[in-house]
This record gives structure tokens, C-alpha cells and sequence, in this order.
């Protein structure tokens, strides 16, 4: 064997064996098998150095340790700051205890998360609600009363919902790392924590609406897409165009011929593949703006797939429907209220 060849740990998790190499994480090893082995993760980002630990969603059991010493670790672990060892095994959806606590942590997480899914621009694609309806708790035990914020505009096209945050950090990390601009972060501490500008210093950095994308639930929020329409009511397809700022490569959101919003084009785990530059995301919203490629793949237990497609004709796309514009009139003047 050479010197500088590396040898993989075999690592067990729910009983599937997997391959990785040294210094990968348990949540990473689970993302190379793939599936519902795979723990939720609401804080970690794979893109963004430092993230992961604080939203403890992916807590998993380690019931042997390696090889050299099979003692399970004493209590559970986060899987996404926890590296493997070899001859691991891991226990996440076949361990009651992990199932437990996973209720545990999401009723947490609820205790100050306002019932705004009806209204809010998250609804439809947003993790904590997944994580609700898979280990969430049909009452709550909390008793006192909720911690409310007014909403902050961060800039002129990102509005700040506190009162929905879960502190997972992503969007502090995006500003550190992708703009190199600290302009906003975590102030006091304990449950008296908050995001927050330096005194309400505006975001207005030329990628800082990247923010939005990271956010897991619907405390950061665009302006130019609030109340527009349900995301399930829209059509995702990729596209891109020749930027000089960012890769130019995004999902564009369609309702008939018109583009509602624009994101960044997410993975299977829900991360940003490449980061886009505000002007792709906010001042390019014709169809004429961007060369389309094909529909968005959509997960078949996504709500999104109710009302998608496998391919499309770009000629129904593109033709103006003056019934459709009247009506998507109307249902924003409907919401205009609620601002």
C-alpha cells in the first residue's frame, strides 16, 4: 500500500454499510446512502463553513464506537459534528430513543414558531414544517407567553420575520462568508436571542439575498415575491443567462407566463448548488432575461408536485394570458392587507 493512499471507514448506519473517508461526518456518510436514513438537518449547510450543531435536529445513536473500542457513546450525538470511526454503527430511525428525542427538539423549536403556514411565504416548502408533521406533538405544554419582534426590512428587498427564526445561523454565515460583511448577527443571549442588523444597518451587499435561500423556515423573506402566491400554485423551471456577477444558473417560479420569483437551484438536501447575486434574483423576471432548460425535479412527496410536470412547450409558457394576469392581480391586492 503507498504512503499516501487513504483507507476508508466502513460505517454502519440503520444496518446499511457505507464506505467514506476519513473525517466525514455520520450526516454526511447517511447522505451518501441516501433515503429516510438520512436525519434532518435545519442548521447545517454543507457550503457554509462552521455551520451545523445548533438546531439538533439530526441527534442520532452511536451504538458501537469503532472497531478498536465497540462501546456505544453514552449519549446521543449530532450526526453533523460527529466524524465516523471505523467498524462505526449508527443508529437514527431504527432507534426509538433518537425518535423521542427528535419530538423533544421539535416541540422546542415550535414553542415560539407562530402558526403562520397560512400566510407565510415558507409554506409549502419549508423544513420545519416537515419536521411538524413527522415528529411534532398534536398539543403544546408551553405556557407562557410567546416572544414577538416587530418585522425588520433588511434593505429594500428582504424583510426579517424574528418572530419565525429558529437561530439555526445560516444566514449570519452567508454574510460572513459570501459577502465578507459582518452587518448582522446573533444579539443577547438565551431566549432573549435575535438576528439582527447593527442598528438596522441595511443588507446591501450584491449577494446577500442569498439569505433568503439558506433560511430554513420563513423569517427572511423576499419583498418582491411576499404574498404573491402559494408556492404550490407555481411551476419551477431551470434556467440561466450570461452574468458577469454569479454562475447565472437558477430556478425560475412561473405562474402561466409570468416569473414570480427567482432562487438559487437547490440539491436533494435542500441546498443552494451555486449562490446568485441579486441582481439574477430580484431585477431579472422576464422570460426573454434567461435561456430555459427544462422543469425543476421535484420530489413526489413535495406538495410542489401536485401541480407539476415532467416537460414543457415553451410556446404555452410564453403566451400572455390576460384571464391568468387579472386574476394574479386581484389576488395580490387580496394580500395587500396582510403586509
Amino acid at each position: 500500500m503507498m504512503a499516501d493512499e487513504v483507507v476508508n471507514f466502513k460505517v454502519t448506519i440503520d444496518g446499511i454499510p457505507v464506505e467514506v473517508a476519513p473525517g466525514t461526518t455520520i450526516l454526511n456518510a447517511a447522505r451518501q446512502i441516501g433515503g429516510d436514513i438520512v436525519p434532518p438537518a435545519m442548521c447545517y449547510y454543507s457550503k457554509l463553513e462552521g455551520s451545523g450543531g445548533k438546531c439538533r435536529t439530526c441527534l442520532v445513536k452511536v451504538s458501537k464506537g469503532s472497531e478498536k473500542d465497540p462501546r456505544p457513546m453514552p449519549k446521543l450525538v449530532a450526526s453533523c459534528r460527529t466524524t465516523v470511526m471505523d467498524g462505526m454503527e449508527v443508529q437514527n430511525i431504527t432507534s426509538p430513543e433518537v425518535v423521542e428525542a427528535r419530538k423533544g427538539v421539535v416541540e422546542i423549536l415550535l414553542i415560539n414558531h407562530p402558526l403562520d403556514c397560512p400566510i407565510c411565504d415558507q409554506a409549502g416548502e419549508c423544513k420545519l414544517q416537515d419536521l411538524g408533521y413527522e415528529h411534532g406533538s398534536e398539543s403544546t405544554r408551553y405556557e407562557f407567553e410567546r416572544r414577538t419582534f416587530e418585522r425588520i426590512d433588511l434593505g429594500d428587498k428582504i424583510q426579517l420575520h424574528m418572530n419565525r427564526c429558529i437561530l439555526c445561523y445560516r444566514c449570519v454565515y452567508v454574510a460572513n462568508q459570501l459577502t465578507e460583511e459582518r452587518e448582522h448577527g446573533i444579539l443577547y443571549r438565551g431566549d432573549h436571542s435575535e438576528i439582527s442588523t447593527h442598528i438596522e444597518k441595511a443588507l446591501d451587499h450584491d449577494f446577500i439575498g442569498n439569505v433568503i435561500d439558506v433560511c430554513p423556515v420563513g423569517a427572511l423573506t423576499d419583498k418582491t415575491f411576499r404574498f404573491k402566491n402559494r408556492v404550490w400554485f407555481t411551476k419551477p423551471i431551470d434556467a440561466h443567462r450570461d452574468c458577469p456577477t454569479c454562475s447565472g444558473k437558477v430556478t425560475l417560479w412561473y405562474k402561466g407566463e409570468e416569473v414570480l420569483r427567482v432562487t438559487g437551484r437547490k440539491d436533494d438536501f435542500g441546498e443552494v448548488e451555486d449562490f446568485i447575486c441579486n441582481t439574477c434574483r430580484f431585477d431579472t423576471k422576464k422570460t426573454s432575461d434567461w435561456v430555459l432548460e427544462h422543469p425543476t425535479d421535484v420530489e413526489k412527496e413535495s406538495v410542489i408536485g401536485a401541480n407539476h410536470y415532467e416537460s414543457f412547450n415553451l410556446p404555452p409558457v410564453i403566451k400572455e394570458n390576460e384571464k391568468l394576469q387579472l386574476a394574479n392581480a386581484e389576488q395580490l391586492q387580496r394580500a395587500e392587507r396582510l403586509k
